[in-house]
């Protein structure tokens, strides 16, 4: 899995579901810094979230033939979307995105509960499961939405994705051991890659 480029509004530490925002040129240096990696890993299908965000993320790590896949679109935050967790907190004390959800937004914004992001990252799971028989399945999308995605491939409730942090750029790895579903690497810089 890997986790989009840096944006402005990710740097900025702004919720960002359905606004479809460029990378800034850390992020495309930080994606394209991911290639080296990818390249000798022997990937059998790769899929993207629609946002620009994520395609430019996968063709700039070298992904080729990456296939939209809507179900890999960010968490919708609704009301939230471009809003900081502090800002929202000024409004509303002690809110946490992964117990107190959003509120509706604009119709572009309409909003998306932790359910719906489940079930999403539940859909995608099952249909890339049968492909890891051919090698890597690459999935690049957005921070929330792998988390959530985590969660359920360690078959953990949903809200469990708070517990798995994700940094913009990096390279995370879900598999098995022992017939078991596990995490095998996490939040992986390129820094880290190019050693």
């Amino acid at each position: 899995m890997l986790r989009h480029g840096e944006t402005e509004w990710s740097k900025q530490l702004r919720h960002t579901g359905r606004t479809d925002l460029p990378l800034t040129p850390a992020g495309e240096a930080a994606a394209a810094a991911l290639a080296p990696a990818l390249a000798a890993r022997p990937v059998g299908g790769v899929f993207t979230s629609p946002a620009r965000r994520a395609v430019a993320t996968a063709a700039l790590a070298g992904l080729t033939g990456a296939k939209e896949d809507p179900d890999l679109q960010e968490w919708d935050y609704g009301g939230y979307e471009g809003r900081t967790t502090a800002d929202i907190q000024a409004e509303r004390p002690g809110w946490y995105l992964w117990r107190d959800g959003v509120i509706p937004g604009d119709a572009a914004h309409p909003g998306e509960t932790l359910a719906a992001v489940g079930a999403r990252a539940d859909a995608v799971l099952a249909r890339v499961s049968p492909l890891l028989a051919d090698g890597d399945v690459v999935l690049v999308a957005h921070g929330h939405l792998l988390r959530v995605l985590t969660a359920r491939w360690l078959r953990l409730e949903p809200a469990d994705g708070r517990l798995f942090q994700l940094k913009t750029a990096t390279l995370s790895t879900l598999g098995t051991e022992h017939g078991e579903h596990v995490i095998t690497s996490w939040n992986v810089p390129p820094t880290a890659l190019s050693r």
